[in-house]
């Protein structure tokens, strides 16, 4: 295609390629998150196997899930939010179809190395050092292709989803170049450039931003463009949106401390991530006010509209989990919390909930309109919210419950000062928990596959196209 007519339409091929993908790493992600789920209820699903153990496949589940699946939902909805909203075709289509190639290569180099065990060993950040290069690199062109996008806007505003998107981008390229700075001492091996709680600390200040920015800001771009188009009604307060924004970015870089309550980190740092933890929960609850608000006038919708359910009801779960973040960081709470399940259950309260619920509403919404077809079937979306909902309420109250249990027995003193309990007793009470969470995440998966067939037959024989870029209304 000439450039003079391909500048005509907006560049739809790497937002299929990306919506593609979404759906086809969420699969696999969630298809290992059950796998692991079942091993902790039973051992001997690990068959012996190094690379089936526990310790290999989940850093390769929370890889799969957040960087496979939620990444390629991030570049897919971004892309696509850019063009529609400035007018203009995605700045330079060979650097965006290299970050759509690259951003598979990181996932695949992932997903071998990691059963492997070639790891760092660093939350949310096991890649080793040749991987995490290709991630820096692949980052800076979409920050580059998403920005120049911006800077040739043929409208003079920016809408407020791109100001999350601009600051997502721009975040997790600092936090993860920081984060990752390492010594090489071979091919697949290297050593943190930090040391002791110094690493600790660049770690948590990179983990918890890397939910803050990769797993919050970017999604609330989602929801910022995604909600009103859905619902056919404006952002509730644009102004709103606005101090969500600036109050969000600032807050969120400094709660990283309070994942290391009681260690070995200075009390004043962590008592610091507390208070911003804290102070965290009116920005949180700004966006999610405004969010459910849009539907004002038009709640009615959400009897007939299973896609906008899946994006409201998302939105509530960020409202739920941004409550419980901070509750969780005050000390006396950390006490009991820390190192028990009931983490694991507000991270999916998070992740289930929020993330992935906004990214499928998000997918059932694009994919169709990207190859000009109707959704295939309206109640099949229904099935999967219904069964998908079930999943993650099955999944995330079993662990609240497992956690609260497990906290309380490792607390538990008789009166001359010993343990009530071994530590074996407490794993072995969360056996009927882990059963329910592994039938949670189980029905999250059933609910995942009912939308690939649904999306597939929604497709099927369609032509791509790329749709013609609008004139800027005045």
């Amino acid at each position: 295609m000439a450039d003079s007519t391909a500048q005509d339409t907006y560049n739809y091929k790497v937002v299929r390629q990306f919506a593609v993908m979404t759906i086809v790493w969420g699969i696999v992600g969630m298809l290992v998150g059950v796998l692991i789920a079942a091993q902790l209820a039973w051992p001997a699903l690990n068959f012996d196997l190094p690379w089936l153990t526990y310790g290999r496949l989940r850093p390769l589940h929370t890889n799969a899930v957040i960087f496979a699946f939620g990444g390629c939902a991030l570049f897919a909805t971004s892309y696509y939010v850019v063009q529609r909203t400035c007018h203009v075709r995605l700045f330079c289509d060979k650097l965006a179809a290299f970050t759509f190639w690259g951003w598979q290569l990181v996932i695949l180099s992932a997903a071998i190395t990691l059963p492997l065990g070639i790891t760092t060993s660093k939350e949310y950040a096991e890649l080793e050092w040749p991987i995490d290069i290709l991630i820096a690199v692949v980052w800076v062109s979409y920050a580059i292709v998403f920005l120049g996008t911006i800077v040739k806007r043929r409208v003079r505003h920016i809408y407020v989803a791109n100001w999350f998107f601009a600051g997502f981008i721009l975040a997790v390229a600092l936090l993860h170049i920081v984060n990752s700075a390492a010594l090489p001492v071979s091919m697949w091996k290297s050593y943190s450039a930090y040391s002791g709680v110094q690493d600790a600390m660049v770690q948590w200040w990179y983990g918890h931003n890397a939910v803050g920015f990769f797993l919050t800001a970017g999604f609330l771009g989602i929801m910022y463009y995604f909600v009103p188009k859905q619902a056919g009604r404006p952002v509730y307060s644009y102004r709103l949106s606005v101090v969500h924004f600036w109050a969000l970015i600032f807050t969120y870089m400094w709660a990283g401390p309070h994942h290391l309550h009681y260690t070995a980190l200075p009390d004043w740092a962590q008592s610091l991530g507390m208070v911003f933890s804290l102070v965290l929960l009116a920005p949180s609850w700004g966006g999610m006010i405004n969010g459910i608000m849009t539907l004002s006038g038009a709640w009615e919708k959400l009897r007939t509209d299973p896609v906008l359910r899946f994006l409201i009801v998302s939105v509530s779960f960020y409202g739920m989990s941004t409550f419980e973040g901070p509750m969780m960081s005050i000390k006396t709470v950390n006490a009991l919390s820390h190192y028990t399940d009931w983490t694991i259950g507000h991270v999916h309260s998070g992740a289930l909930g929020w993330v992935a619920l906004v990214s499928l509403g998000a997918m059932y919404y694009m994919i169709p309109r990207l190859f000009g077809r109707e959704l295939y079937s309206l109640r099949l979306v229904e099935v999967h919210f219904w069964v998908s909902t079930i999943g993650i309420v099955l999944y995330i109250t079993a662990m609240w419950v497992a956690g609260i249990m497990q906290g309380l027995m490792w607390r538990a003193v008789n009166d001359d000062g010993t343990l009530t309990y071994s530590f074996v007793e407490s794993v072995e009470a969360m056996h009927p928990f882990y059963v329910i969470r592994f039938l949670g995440g189980a029905l999250f998966l059933l609910g995942t596959l009912v939308m690939a067939y649904n999306l597939w037959k929604s497709v099927a024989g369609a032509r791509a196209y790329d749709a013609p870029v609008l004139a800027p209304s005045h």
